[in-house]
């Protein structure tokens, strides 16, 4: 992992290397909307599932560096009594 990816200024998802959490969460709706056609082949499918798979991963390992990122800032390592609606 790069230096820029644990930066607490890039808490959004956004690298060098790749979209932003927000910019991975509009693609998969694209992906989604592509994929409840009828008229998707199966090869094309098969690549809009892989991508959104891809996607999906990079943003829980975002998600998961903003909380480990909260519970520092927190102090205590505890959250899980906050809720976050």
């Amino acid at each position: 992992m790069s230096e820029t990816e644990n930066s607490p200024d890039k808490l959004d998802g956004s690298t060098a290397e790749g979209p932003s959490l927000e910019e991975r969460l509009r693609r998969l709706e694209e992906i989604l909307s592509r994929l409840e056609k009828d008229d998707v082949a199966l090869e094309e499918a098969l690549e809009l599932f892989e991508e959104g798979v891809g996607h999906v991963r990079d943003a829980e390992r975002v998600l998961a560096q903003t909380e480990l990122r909260v519970q520092e800032l927190l102090g205590d390592g505890d959250v899980q009594d906050m809720e976050l609606d």
